[in-house]
């Protein structure tokens, strides 16, 4: 089971979703090896299991996360595997594996790289026209804005077109101090994914936080994207692109809000 699990590394690794999908097309799906998959409890969290075998992730490490509800998701997808085992169909497990093998032994470089992410945070860079676009921007962004300065004590400050400008020291430091309420392998994994997606980390804590949700999160990610379409419209591959993008969001979001805090 363990070198069958390592040969669907690779394909469940990539960070983009439409190269994911590209390795999983060229190579052979690898059978279905087991009959029965259930869930245990034990002192390292909830297993899935194979036909009473313990799930081991691509770097060798037990497969077990903090709650039932993430373990049911997980035993979903190996059950819902047919004579084929396809990664596509296990985004789940995907991030738990880059939570366990990624994240956990890289835990104070994942936490820097968003608190990082924040000092160029989409939000704060404002367009100067059109006025509908930046009424839209306005709107959608300054909420969110708003809930980090009267919440956290994070007052970013906003940028007119793409140039860079640095942030207030204290407005970073006061979002690394709410970030550090979900410094856990897999919280983090969940908020990096929804931070490298959106393009705003402020909109990976606010989700984390229950101040917006996943569809709110999506539609101010792509506040400037859904104008262009709406002007000058899209193709068959970017919105394909996109609707694995929102995929990848929505898994995240969902296993957030199952993480314990």
């Amino acid at each position: 089971m363990r070198d069958i699990l390592s040969d669907l590394s690779d394909a469940m690794s990539d960070p983009d979703p439409v190269r994911r999908a590209q390795i999983q097309m060229k190579r052979p799906l690898p059978k279905r090896f087991y009959k029965a998959v259930s869930t245990d409890r034990t002192d390292e969290g909830f297993r899935i299991l194979l036909d009473g075998r313990p799930v081991r992730t691509p770097g060798k490490k037990l497969l077990a996360v903090p709650t039932d509800a993430i373990a049911a998701r997980l035993a979903a997808e190996w059950d819902g595997q047919g004579e084929e085992i396809d990664p596509a169909k296990m985004p789940v497990t995907r991030l738990v594996n880059t939570a366990i093998d990624g994240v956990a032994d890289n835990l104070d470089a994942v936490f820097e790289e968003i608190v990082r992410f924040s000092g160029t945070d989409m939000l704060c860079y404002r367009a100067d026209s059109p006025a509908g676009l930046v009424d839209r921007q306005r709107d959608g962004w300054d909420p969110v804005l708003r809930w980090a300065a009267e919440a956290k004590g994070a007052r970013f400050i906003l940028v007119e077109g793409v140039m860079h400008r640095e942030q207030p020291a204290q407005a970073i430091e006061a979002f690394a101090a709410a970030l550090s309420n979900w410094r856990d392998p897999l919280a983090l994994a969940c908020v990096h994914t929804v931070t490298t997606l959106t393009g705003s980390a402020l909109l990976g804590l606010a989700l984390a936080e229950g101040v917006i949700d996943a569809d709110k999160a999506w539609s101010l990610a792509h506040i400037d994207e859904d104008w262009q379409i709406e002007h000058w419209g899209t193709d068959e591959e970017a919105f394909r692109r996109r609707e694995l993008r929102r995929e990848e969001l929505d898994i995240a979001a969902t296993v957030l809000a199952d993480v314990p805090r």
